[in-house]
């Protein structure tokens, strides 16, 4: 590809699925200062790759991918975090309420960073399939995690309510 058309095939790949990238930032970072940070050194990091992308896998898994890499490494130097949290963990607890997701997310930033990743995708609706695919594990060990994670979060919020 020309640099220029790889250029505007960058750029409006970046355009595309911005979503994922802001969705991976705002789950790892709280301050607005370091959110611009991460979205930029994801941005670079995905553009580094771009001449590598492999076309065997969706687009969307290979960003994700990048930007969750890209995201535990900047986390790990940072320790800033917050979570975006969505109710479908809480769907034994009804209804949710403003204090249960303030409570989920409160739960889920302290996961360790693989986890909190693995939640990310999963609150994202991401099949375990999809999940694999990103974080490089089997779908099997996506599973075990997830219902775990998920006995855990149960466990803490029973704590909390009894």
């Amino acid at each position: 590809m020309a640099p220029l058309q790889e250029d505007n095939a960058f750029l409006q790949l970046i355009e595309a699925n911005k979503g994922i990238i802001y969705k991976v930032a705002n789950s790892y970072c709280k301050n607005t200062e370091d959110r611009k940070d991460l979205i930029q050194e994801i941005i670079l990091q995905l553009w580094k790759s771009f001449g590598k992308y492999d076309p065997q896998y969706k687009l969307s898994t290979w960003m994700y991918r990048i930007s969750l890499n890209v995201a535990i490494s900047f986390y790990r130097k940072t320790r800033n975090t917050t979570f975006l949290s969505k109710d479908i963990i809480l769907q034994e607890i009804s209804p949710p309420d403003t204090e249960q997701l303030q409570l989920l997310q409160q739960f889920i930033s302290e996961l360790k960073e693989l986890d909190r990743a693995i939640m990310l995708l999963y609150l994202e609706e991401k099949s375990y399939r999809e999940i694999a695919d990103i974080l490089g594990l089997t779908e099997t060990n996506i599973a075990t995690r997830i219902s775990r994670i998920r006995e855990r979060l149960k466990r803490k919020f029973s704590i909390i309510h009894n």
